[in-house]
């Protein structure tokens, strides 16, 4: 009887949330985009907003929009929810078809069973498929011909890396560690235990990425906040909200740089050889905020979670304050708008696309669940000049939510394959998409 009230009250709640309640923007478009965005005043209410993009899949005759001079085409299809890429060095494609473990925390609340509502809506609650495809385009036509499963049985994994004959993967609570010879196209081998990382019981945020170093000794990991703003209290956010720095020899880790609420794109910037994240901020003060960012990555930086947002902006929903490390937070680089999810990240060095690409970033934008009008939804390119973003970001693919509101697709990952072609993964709409220059 309990659970049926609590049901109820949930139901309730939701029907409120989508009936029009909540914040909506105020701001100009893309003015919480850049070095320096619109940060308004904080909204807090009562019932959050909800505004969800119900996953609805591709129809065959639809695709994304290009950009003037840009083509788009089905690289792969009929995946199962894949969220990021990777290319080995003869060219193959790794997906990781991935969603969140099984959850171990068993605490029932209107809020987690709400969140729980909107995942499923928006194509998010789907079982995992625990497994790492490889695709290969036998004759470099931008399609990929062939597909075999390249590794099963694995638990939630998102990261890959490569280091000599060393194929690293990041689950969901470890990274793991396999033999691989080039043009392999099943690795049947058992994992090796490389380092545990932050998992359940709860896991808010579970997605772990990694990227090596340039000598190959180091790995670094992103990893997530447990919470929105540390409710959970702050034990449960050890070495998370982080990027964590992996000895590859010994196993050992430490923090390379925390305060990032949920870091998820990693790269290094090509003329600079800094290292690059893409940090999803928090939830439930307005539509307009905060907005999630791209930042170089400093050794020992702070950047503000929970604490307070772009610097010295504090949230004062929590509690006790940290006055000490507020004045030490960092402002990130780059705004790329509130409640994007900005996820994949990748920047441009080959020679296919045309040269105002060279050395910016394409970012993949997840889309908003908590915002009105609905943001991010589309894969963007930022330009850099001497190492630093250099102007507003432009669309590269859109057309991921359709005339109803409804969400054919939501680019995750991004990553360059070897003809120089930009792969972008799309969990809802289970396709690998390819963007390459306009054929005349």
């Amino acid at each position: 009887m309990q659970h049926q009230y609590k049901y109820t009250a949930a139901m309730i709640i939701i029907a409120i949330c989508l009936s029009g309640c909540g914040n909506t923007s105020k701001i100009a478009s893309q003015a919480d985009f850049g070095p320096d965005p619109v940060l308004v005043a904080p909204e807090t209410s009562l019932i959050p907003t909800l505004n969800i993009a119900s996953a609805k899949g591709w129809p065959i005759d639809a695709k994304p929009t290009a950009a003037k001079g840009l083509m788009v085409n089905r690289f792969a299809v009929d995946l199962d929810h894949p969220r990021w890429l990777y290319i080995l060095p003869n060219g193959d494609v790794l997906v990781a078809e991935s969603n969140a473990p099984k959850s171990e925390n068993s605490d029932w609340s209107i809020k987690s069973w709400i969140k729980g509502m909107v995942l499923e809506d928006a194509g998010a609650a789907v079982p995992s498929a625990d497994r790492i495809t490889l695709l290969r385009d036998n004759d470099n036509d931008g399609v990929a011909e062939t597909r075999h499963v390249f590794l099963k049985n694995l638990h939630s994994p998102f990261g890959m890396a490569l280091i000599g004959n060393d194929f690293y993967v990041a689950n969901a609570d470890e990274i793991v560690r396999f033999p691989y010879e080039e043009g392999q196209t099943q690795i049947t081998a058992k994992p090796e235990h490389v380092t545990d990382l932050p998992g359940g019981p709860i896991n808010h945020h579970w997605t772990k990425n990694i990227i090596a170093n340039e000598d190959g000794t180091k790995l670094y990991a992103t990893v997530g906040s447990n919470s929105n703003i540390g409710e959970n209290g702050m034990e449960a956010e050890k070495n998370r909200a982080a990027i964590l720095e992996v000895n590859l020899q010994t196993g050992e880790k430490r923090l390379f740089a925390s305060g990032l609420r949920n870091p998820n794109g990693l790269d290094w910037q090509p003329q600079t050889g800094e290292l690059w994240t893409t940090v999803n901020e928090r939830d439930e003060i307005g539509s307009d905020l905060v907005p999630d960012y791209m930042t170089s990555v400093k050794d020992g930086a702070f950047y503000g979670w929970p604490y307070s947002y772009y610097g010295q902006h504090v949230d004062t929903r929590v509690q006790p304050q940290r006055p000490e490390l507020v004045e030490k937070a960092i402002k990130p680089d780059y705004a790329l708008g509130a409640h994007t999810a900005s996820l994949g990240l990748t920047f441009y060095n080959a020679d296919l696309l045309a040269d105002k690409y060279r050395n910016g970033a394409f970012i993949g934008q997840h889309g908003s669940w908590n915002r009105k009008p609905l943001s991010g939804y589309k894969v963007i390119f930022v330009p850099f000049k001497n190492g630093k973003p250099d102007g507003l970001p432009q669309e590269i693919l859109t057309g991921f939510v359709d005339e109803n509101g409804d969400a054919r697709g939501c680019p995750v990952g991004v990553v360059v394959d070897k003809m120089g072609g930009l792969l972008v993964a799309d969990d809802v709409g289970n396709t690998v998409w390819r963007v390459s220059p306009e054929k005349n």
